[in-house]
Order: structure tokens, then sequence, then C-alpha cells
């Protein structure tokens, strides 16, 4: 386990300094003396380990250095994302004038380019801080009366640690008594694997499960592969204590309705995955929901009869151009309403945001379902 990590940071560390090194080579050929200065050299060596450094800290310390540091560090990444891109752009333009003879200034490419790739980021920031709602309908077969018309809330990968945290949580909980559904589904990635303080972390969904007005069926969670770098005995205490309810792998009775949760690491292996559904004896006669953090294992859930599995996991790729990449890899799943055979399926773009704090061709969401 240690040497594939070694290995994994070694490989995201060089990816890092040849992007820097790329960026750097573009600001000095296109501005010239600005790159001289031996500060300006050490201020991209600098940069570009930091995300790496703060992250192997941020594991460790809860300090309010280290998690100024993994913000700001996070913060450069999304950033420097934005700046790659600029760089390319750049290059390509310039490489065109050239051909056209239309003489550019190559100073004057790059301020366009790179005055895009800060508004971008500026952007970015704005819009992954603001959580929007997003409401759908969804019927589903042999739905008991009761529900009909009722709503449920989905939230997933919060990423609570260093960069979203208390006042974070605070909000989103806040966002959820006031949409005042019947149930709420936190669908894995609560938290971030970085350190924290889960008592305050956990403290404001006591808020919501005591609520007369909302949640009143209840708060249930799974874990996603974040929760991997924790033991339980590090974060679900306080979580149990504020009264969410942890679906270990497991099917409840929720008013007729039957709610089903597995957790990631125990969907990973299909022949698992499969006899953990069969385990629990599912009803197919009536309809039932399953939470588990990725748009995984479709085929299986839906031969062993699950309604609606609601998920997470791919945050839509974030930010642009990751955005593609998502969706070539998730295909429809990526993100939405989809439909796989008999099972349907809610994949949400997420509710925070992992490494970079932006979001740029994506939205944080909490999702409010109604069932007709």
């Amino acid at each position: 386990m240690r040497s594939r990590l070694v290995v994994f940071v070694s490989i995201v560390q060089a990816i890092l300094f040849l992007a820097h090194g790329f960026v750097y080579a573009t600001v000095a050929h296109f501005w010239g003396g600005v790159a001289t200065p031996w500060a300006v050299k050490l201020a991209f060596a600098l940069l570009s380990v930091s995300f790496v450094a703060a992250s192997l800290r941020g594991w460790y310390s809860y300090q309010t250095l280290v998690r100024f540091f993994y913000l700001i560090s996070a913060i450069w990444l999304g950033f420097a994302s934005f700046f790659l891109l600029a760089s390319v752009a750049s290059w390509i333009v310039y490489g065109l004038s050239v051909a056209a003879g239309l003489g550019w200034r190559p100073a004057w490419i790059a301020d366009v380019a790179f005055a895009g790739a800060t508004a971008a980021g500026l952007y970015g920031v704005l819009n992954a801080a603001w959580p929007r709602v997003v409401r759908i309908t969804v019927a589903l077969p042999n739905l008991p009366m009761q529900w009909r018309g009722r709503t449920a809330a989905l939230v997933s990968d919060l990423h609570l640690g260093h960069v979203r945290n208390g006042r974070f949580v605070r909000r989103v909980v806040n966002k959820l008594l006031a949409l005042k559904s019947d149930i709420v589904f936190v669908a894995g990635d609560l938290y971030d694997g970085v350190a924290g303080d889960f008592e305050k972390l956990a403290l404001p969904w006591s808020d919501l499960v005591s609520s007369p007005q909302a949640a009143a069926l209840g708060v249930y969670y799974i874990a996603g592969n974040h929760e991997e770098f924790y033991r339980n005995a590090e974060y679900l205490p306080p979580l149990l204590r504020s009264g969410v309810q942890v679906l270990n792998n497991e099917k409840v009775e929720v008013d007729g309705l039957q709610v089903i949760g597995v957790h990631y690491r125990d969907a990973v292996n299909p022949d698992q995955y499969r006899s953990t559904l069969r385990g629990m004896q599912l009803d197919r006669e009536r309809a039932s929901i399953l939470l588990l953090h990725a748009p995984v294992r479709l085929p299986i859930s839906e031969e062993e009869g699950i309604s609606f599995q609601l998920s997470g996991h791919t945050h839509g790729g974030q930010i642009f151009p990751w955005t593609m990449i998502a969706k070539r890899v998730w295909r429809k799943f990526n993100h939405g309403l989809q439909r796989f055979g008999a099972l349907q399926v809610y994949t949400t773009y997420g509710t925070g945001t992992w490494g970079p704090p932006l979001r740029l061709g994506t939205r944080p969401e909490i999702v409010l379902i109604t069932f007709a």
C-alpha cells in the first residue's frame, strides 16, 4: 500500500513539475524579462510542489496554518490548470499569427489568454461556493401510495476538511432545513480524507435530525471512497451521535419503502456486491432506493431488482477541461437522471469540491426529488 502511494504521489508531482515548467516557459517567451528574476523562478518551483506538500501534511494535521496552506495551494492548483490552458492557447495563436503574417505582439497574445484564465478562475471560485437546488420528479413502479408527493433531498461529495469546513456544512444543513424534505440522503464522500474536527463537522446534522419540519423520516448516509482514508472510529462516532443513520450494507424499511445502502469499498468487487444485495432479500414487488457512492455496478443493481440508484463521485469533472474527460469516462451516467434498463439512476455533481475549490462547466448542487 505504501509503495503504491509513493508511486502515485511521484507521478502526480512529475506531472505538476512539467505543467509548471511549461507555464514558466510561456511566461518567459511572451513576457520576456518578467520571468528573469530568481524570485519568479523560485515561486514557480515552490508552487509546483505546494499541493502535494499540503496534501501530505494535511492528512495528519488540522492546525490553522496547515489548513491555510492547503487552501492556498488548492486554489492555486485550480488557477494553474487554467494558466496551462492559457499557455497552450498563447502558443497556438502565436503560431497562427506568424503563419498568417498578422504580426500580433506576443505580449498582447499572452495578456488576453492569461486575463481570460484569471477571470475563469475567479468565476470558478465563486461558482463552487454557491450550491444550487436542483429539482427533479421521479416516478417509481410499485411506489407505496403514502410516498407519492413526498420529497427526498440528496447531497453528496461535500468533502469536508481543510477547504470546506464547519461553516460550509452549516450552510448546507440550513438549505436542507429550508427545503423541508421528508427524508435526506448523503451519498458518500462527506469527508475529504484529510484531518478534521469531526465533532464540529458532525454537529450541524443534529439540527436537521431534530427538526420537526425537515427530514422527518430520517437522514441516511453511506461512505464513499474518501472515507477510506480514515478508520471508522475517527469520523463515525460523532456522525452517529448527531442522529445520522449509517446504512452498513443493509436494507431498512422507511414507511413501506425499501432504502438500501452499500459502502463504496464493498461494491468494488462485483461478486461481493451481488452477494451483499442478495443477502438483503429485496422485495422486487416494491419500490427500492439504493445509495451507492459511484454510478457503478448498474447491471447488478438492475438484475437484483433495484428501482432507483442515487450516486455522486464523478463531480462531472468539476472544472473544464476535465469535464470532457469525465463525460467520456462515465458517459450518460456522468450527471443527471438516466435509465439503465428498468433501473433509474441519478448522479449528482456533488455539493462540495475535491482539490481545487473551483467549478467551471459544473455546479455544486443539492437535489430535491419529488416522487410521483
